[in-house]
């Protein structure tokens, strides 16, 4: 597990993320347990609410499930429920701003394409 956790984001909410990151670097599969909300709060120092709150999270979407007395586990689809999920962010958080800022600089879709191939901003 990566130590680091951000100032500004809620830290049920990078839980999730961590967990999400692992299963799309296949670190964490579909059907291995994720670590437990105790582990994470030892890990962290955190509060094991606040672990169970980003797990519960994960629960809510179904990209995790729980086994009565023995763990949460990677359910089977997670991976293109999260990759679902995150191509949608991109789109919200990236793309739509690109487009509007290209507009307002009179960038056409092809002008915008290239530069996107080309990789340069010139």
């Amino acid at each position: 597990m990566e130590s680091n956790l951000q100032e500004g984001k809620p830290i049920y909410q990078q839980i999730a993320e961590k967990i999400e990151s692992s299963i799309l670097d296949g670190s964490i599969k579909e059907g291995d347990r994720v670590p437990s909300t105790n582990e994470f709060a030892k890990f962290y120092q955190i509060n094991p609410a606040t672990a169970a709150k980003g797990i519960n999270q994960l629960v809510d979407q179904e990209i995790v499930y729980k086994k009565r007395g023995i763990g949460m586990f990677v359910a089977e689809g997670a991976r293109e429920i999260i990759l679902g999920k995150r191509k949608q962010d991109f789109y919200k958080d990236y793309i739509v701003p690109l487009k509007n800022e290209a507009e307002k600089l009179s960038i056409s879709v092809g002008e915008l394409k290239d530069l996107l191939e080309r990789g340069e901003t010139n």
